[in-house]
């Protein structure tokens, strides 16, 4: 007697589950950060500039810039934006350089990613460090300085789409103006002297009013300005903005000026950002 056994029924091939594009932004976010944490250099720069600086100033100006405002209070916003500017703008500027002359921006565009993820990466690490950052220097202010924080909702609304809208701007800049740094090396010639020289016309390390009126109107044409002057309305009293170059913070503008340099940025990104070093064509 024989018997006859059925054949084995072929067992479908479970097909592998791609992460979505969603997903590969997140991880690309989060190799950036570590990536950022793992530099000693940038960690000190970036997250203690800001910090440094406001110890410095808030224990020199100990007085009052008139109408009871404090000098750590008024400083502190000049600090926010440029350490949103230090993350975003001059990070970016140094740092994709560097990639850039070790062929990494090369080897990236030679895989199947998306291009655009890995600029959600750099998004994603510009917006965590930035808000580590400001949260640490707010903290400091705080326990240190006294820094009378936000008192209603309407002035952290102000705070955060300030922020985004500065950040968003100084980050499209950081990616456009890497382009202008031929090697790994030239990179923080370029963009720390545009920095500087920003910080010192914008309000940041000098009351903004007492800056000469050319030099106020240089200013005006760059985001770090319009970022202080929001700022400012965000942590001064109301009556503070009569004291500003228009009689009034402006926030209309602060937008206006913000959004439009989102949109410059964006172009300049679009049309000279290189992949691949001169010399490799």
């Amino acid at each position: 007697m024989t018997t006859t056994t059925k054949p084995a029924t072929p067992v479908a091939a479970t097909p592998s589950r791609r992460p979505g594009a969603g997903a590969l932004a997140l991880r690309q976010g989060r190799l950036e950060i570590t990536q950022f944490l793992r530099s000693r250099e940038s960690v000190v720069f970036t997250m203690g500039f800001p910090i440094i600086m406001i110890l410095i100033f808030a224990s020199i100006f100990d007085g009052t810039i008139g109408g009871g405002v404090k000098f750590t209070q008024y400083f502190i916003t000049g600090m926010i934006a440029t350490g949103l500017m230090t993350v975003s703008f001059q990070n970016l500027g140094i740092w994709i350089p560097i990639e850039r002359d070790r062929g990494v921006l090369k080897r990236y565009r030679g895989t199947p990613m998306p291009k655009w993820v890995w600029f959600g990466g750099k998004v994603i690490m510009v917006v965590a460090i930035g808000i580590a950052e400001t949260a640490l220097l707010l903290a400091v202010a705080v326990a240190l300085f006294d820094l009378d924080l936000p008192g209603t909702a309407a002035k952290w609304f102000t705070f955060g789409w300030v922020s985004v809208l500065g950040v968003t701007a100084c980050t499209l800049c950081g990616i456009a103006i890497s382009s202008l740094a031929r090697t790994a090396r030239s990179g923080s010639a370029v963009v720390t002297p545009v920095a500087l020289v920003l910080q010192f016309i914008s309000g940041v390390f000098f009351v903004f009013t007492d800056l000469p009126t050319w030099m106020q109107q240089v200013a005006a044409l760059f985001p770090l300005k319009w970022m202080c002057q929001g700022l400012r309305s965000v942590f001064l009293p109301e009556s503070f903005g009569a004291q500003e170059p228009g009689g009034s913070f402006e926030l209309g503008r602060v937008a206006l000026v913000l959004g439009l340099w989102c949109v410059i940025g964006l172009v300049l990104c679009l049309t000279t950002f290189r992949w691949t070093t001169k010399r490799d064509g």
